[in-house]
């Protein structure tokens, strides 16, 4: 891989001029480009957004893999795998058996009674007693996403809502009285 300075001032000129050529230049420009006539049914905005992107590209590195296979996934018509990062400062908030539990997420993992766990799911072992998947008991996870579902039985995933009910799947008397 070669390693060059790269001017973006210079850059933002070429995309610049490259907005004011008529067709048949963002057509010769094109072919010098890729190497092929741009298809007829390119219209003048796409043909110069398609060549200013492959300048970008090429002066600042195109995009990473996990992105080119999201791409191609959606493409074919398949749907993402939701890969839910939290920001440190999120809070998380489950009522479970009439309590309250609050989580809130740091760069090392999750504060829940003071104390910092590296995982939602040990925190979820902790609360029920029994093995979870964390992100599914705090609501971050919905029946039919990818993941592990040990521990959740007998719950509709209708009824479940981020951070609201008990362990048994039903509303809590809490939220069904705010109107929730």
């Amino acid at each position: 891989m070669r390693q060059q300075s790269v001017d973006p001032a210079a850059i933002e000129a070429e995309i610049d001029q490259i907005r004011s050529f008529g067709l048949d230049a963002l057509r010769n420009r094109w072919r010098l480009m890729f190497g092929t006539t741009p298809p007829a049914a390119l219209t003048k905005d796409l043909i110069a957004r398609m060549i200013s992107y492959r300048i970008q590209e090429e002066a600042f590195g195109g995009l990473d893999r996990a992105t080119i296979k999201l791409l191609d996934r959606l493409a074919r018509g398949e749907k993402p795998e939701l890969n839910r990062r939290l920001k440190a400062g999120t809070v998380l908030i489950r009522e479970y058996r009439g309590e309250r539990h609050t989580v809130t997420v740091v760069p090392d993992g999750f504060v829940w009674r003071d104390t910092t766990y590296p995982s939602l799911s040990t925190i979820a072992r902790a609360i029920t007693g029994t093995a979870w998947n964390g992100p599914r008991f705090f609501g971050l996870r919905v029946a039919g996403q990818q993941g592990s579902d040990k521990g959740r039985r007998n719950q509709p995933a209708s009824t479940k809502r981020p951070g609201i009910g008990s362990g048994s799947g039903r509303r809590s008397e809490k939220a069904s009285a705010r109107g929730d």
